[in-house]
């Protein structure tokens, strides 16, 4: 996925980073197949770098400073590894272990870190070929993950970068309200009034007080960030979201609200959440909005080039309003 948000490196500095993170010893001098970029990523640029030794890791560094990124994405890296370190620590759940962290931007104009390059297949990109009953046996896995990672309890409620807020209603009205803001500054379309949104919210947050304990919430947790190898879930990547709340805002429950992201019942039976209640349903709502403005506003922020996603998250807007009780 091309973004301008991918801070791409050259070669000479590749091999620097390269030697600094694991010796000189290691730099493969010439040539170029030692080093590919993995093109599927949304926002940052990551390389599959071969090693002189023949093993094989993975280098992904943060957006250059010249680019303006949405508010919830500034200092996503540093996020990112907080959550790895969390996550190795607390749980059973594969992350990628970091090999080596480098935030000093000697080398180059932003964070990076190395990680093994996982030997596996992308969910995402392999699921259409797989069997449904082969499709819901991963999506059951990947709730029964995902519980696990909700375990961990945080410190306060909101981004993990702060600031802490008391409660879970003041963090999400402060995060929504963050992705608003944005879209106001670069005057992003939404399709209905930026005051229409501000007024649904109002309506339905008082239901978030239900939310007592702050959890980690990995939220970006798709297929797509998923690899598997021989029938089972190998390693979860890209925790760069993750913030502290309520596990209901979780990917794998978005479908509850659009259809379009598929059956949510492995995933749910695999997590062991039952039906929700009413008080569930509204709070599910609040987070299918936010996800959807974040899908449209980002697409002016990222410099996309064409209107695919853009067309398609406004269509998801209105389904979102019909559930809202409103109409377009």
């Amino acid at each position: 996925m091309e973004s301008i948000t991918k801070n791409r490196q050259s070669l000479d500095t590749l091999r620097a980073m390269v030697s600094r993170a694991y010796g000189p010893d290691e730099v493969i001098p010439d040539g170029e197949d030692w080093v590919s970029e993995l093109g599927h990523g949304w926002f940052n640029v990551a390389y599959r770098i071969r090693l002189r030794s023949g093993r094989e890791s993975v280098l992904k560094i943060a957006p250059p400073p010249g680019v303006e990124v949405m508010t919830y994405e500034q200092g996503a890296m540093g996020i990112e590894l907080a959550s790895l370190r969390m996550i190795e620590e607390q749980t059973d759940v594969p992350v990628p272990h970091v090999d080596y962290a480098d935030q000093s931007h000697e080398l180059c104009d932003a964070d990076y870190f190395f990680m093994p390059y996982i030997d596996g297949d992308n969910l995402g990109i392999v699921e259409a070929t797989l069997e449904p009953a082969e499709r819901e046996v991963y999506n059951e896995s990947l709730g029964a993950l995902n519980r696990e990672l909700n375990s961990i309890v945080g410190p306060w409620f909101g981004r993990l970068a702060g600031p802490p807020d008391p409660t879970w209603r003041t963090a999400f009205r402060r995060m929504i309200d963050d992705v608003l803001a944005d879209g106001e500054r670069r005057s992003v379309d939404l399709g209905i009034s930026y005051d229409l949104v501000r007024e649904l919210i109002a309506e339905a947050e008082p239901s978030l007080d239900a939310v007592t304990e702050p959890r980690f919430i990995e939220w970006d947790l798709w297929t797509s960030n998923v690899m598997i190898r021989d029938g089972e879930i190998v390693c979860i990547i890209d925790h760069e979201r993750a913030c502290y709340g309520d596990p209901l805002m979780e990917a794998g429950f978005t479908a509850l609200d659009l259809p379009v992201f598929g059956d949510p019942t492995p995933f749910m039976r695999g997590y062991g959440w039952g039906e929700l209640t009413e008080n569930e349903v509204v709070r599910r709502r609040l987070y299918s909005l936010y996800l959807i403005l974040i899908m449209i506003i980002e697409t002016n922020y990222r410099g996309h080039t064409d209107t695919v996603q853009y067309d398609w998250a406004r269509e998801r807007m209105v389904e979102l309003l019909t559930l809202f009780g409103r109409s377009h």
